[in-house]
């Protein structure tokens, strides 16, 4: 008993470590950018996320596959990762207008090694309680809670120190990776198998392309896509958002003003919440209406973030943040399921590489890259204050009306007879996804 508990423990301290790193930067990244003039550039620094995550997981997970340990390649890939971000970091303070190439590049290659530590850093923990005789699926969505908790935690610590307007939350998420690298080195050694047969053909998802033949399987991915659209526009721009208020002085003062981060950060303990609620949602309404309920949670995640303020309408931010659990959580656990259940266990694993490229690839890419076109266009073609505020909104609703338009579709076009999930499929509900906060 006293080893299982120890054992959790520490993966526990993997996974806090793991998105602390991530939510260092990620909500925040976009006010810093905008302070040294590349508000009209912030989706690049998102996208780049999603545009290397088709590839270096794949990579990154072939060589821990058959070559380096688990825990050996997460630990490589948190130092390089690492180095990249206190390189960012620090070019970032010692420079009041940095150019942006440098920044770009030390970001992006920063970002390169650190997507796939995710994947890794689950796999380490599947391995541990796996040789440990513990069932992964009762056991770890617990210990993968506390990445949540990191990822808030970190969140929280760049908000109150200052940190969110500067280049030192990056210095911070750097710091907090080396902190990962060392400690990864202390966790269970992961075997490897060099007779693996995966390729990264299969390890990218490739082999999946061929479910585009059923006519549903590809109304779903296409769906999935229009809606990965969504997934990393408030990251990038809800905090750079709610700071545009300073300029107005009616809302210069207020709590949320100057604690953006704070604010946003209830948006992931939304998430926690809504985690243990999708086994039930899922028994009882099948995951065609689930998936409809993100589609619907996005529209009114934008929409509420278009008519609020930091000021007597800061509720309609705090119900923002409260649906955003719904709208993340509900469509990537279902639309997992969904593609599980109608795969067979030969090209099962590429089928959920081909959702994810669809999703957190293609559909996050290219939402990030328009929504910035229309923020541009709104917002930082006018001078700040109440003009740049007005284009906020102007942009929220469009995001709302694009997510409602895809619902009504999905809605009118998908069809999928709702039947009892199984067993087996509820339980797999029940883990944490495995890529996105």
């Amino acid at each position: 008993m006293n080893h299982t508990f120890t054992l959790k423990a520490r993966l526990a301290a993997l996974g806090f470590l793991e998105f602390a790193v991530w939510g260092s930067y990620l909500t925040s990244l976009g006010a810093y950018l905008g302070r040294i003039g590349f508000g009209e550039n912030i989706a690049w620094f998102y996208a780049v996320q999603g545009i290397v995550s088709i590839f270096m997981p794949a990579l990154v997970g072939i060589v821990a596959d058959r070559w380096i340990q688990a825990q050996k390649t997460l630990s490589l890939a948190h130092l390089l990762a690492g180095l990249f971000m206190v390189g960012a970091g620090v070019y970032g303070l010692s420079n009041p207008a940095p150019d942006f190439s440098i920044l770009f590049a030390l970001y992006t290659m920063s970002v390169a090694f650190f997507m796939p530590t995710i994947g890794l850093s689950n796999s380490v923990s599947y391995s541990a309680l796996e040789r440990a005789g513990l069932d992964t699926v009762k056991h770890f969505p617990p210990i993968r809670v506390f990445g949540t908790i990191g990822f808030i935690c970190a969140m929280l610590f760049v908000n109150f120190t200052g940190f969110q307007n500067t280049a030192a939350q990056l210095i911070t998420s750097g710091v907090l990776s080396f902190v990962m690298a060392a400690y990864s080195l202390t966790m269970p050694s992961c075997p490897t198998s060099k007779a693996s047969s995966k390729s990264l053909y299969d390890a990218l998802g490739l082999k999946a392309f061929a479910l585009f033949k059923d006519k549903q399987m590809a109304i779903f991915f296409i769906f999935s896509m229009l809606l990965g659209v969504s997934l990393q526009i408030t990251n990038g721009f809800a905090n750079p958002f709610i700071q545009s208020f300073e300029n107005i002085p009616e809302f210069a003062g207020t709590w949320g003003v100057h604690n953006a981060n704070a604010l946003i950060s209830i948006s992931q303990m939304s998430e926690t919440l809504c985690i243990l609620l999708i086994p039930f949602f899922l028994r009882r309404f099948g995951i065609k209406t689930v998936m409809l309920m993100a589609m619907g949670a996005w529209v009114f995640r934008f929409g509420l973030f278009g008519v609020g303020n930091p000021g007597s309408g800061v509720w309609l931010f705090v119900l923002s943040m409260i649906v955003y659990g719904i709208a993340f959580d509900f469509f990537n656990v279902s639309g997992s399921l969904y593609v599980d259940k109608k795969t067979t266990v030969d090209i099962r694993s590429s089928a959920q590489g081909l959702f994810m490229i669809m999703t957190n690839g293609i559909g996050a890419t290219v939402g990030t890259l328009v929504a910035q076109q229309i923020i541009n266009h709104y917002v930082f073609s006018q001078p700040a204050g109440l003009a740049q505020v007005e284009g906020w909104s102007h942009s929220w609703l469009i995001f709302a009306g694009y997510a409602l338009v895809v619902a009504v579709l999905f809605l009118l076009i998908f069809r999928d007879k709702h039947t009892d999930t199984s067993k087996a499929q509820i339980a797999e509900a029940e883990r944490v996804p495995d890529t996105e906060i």
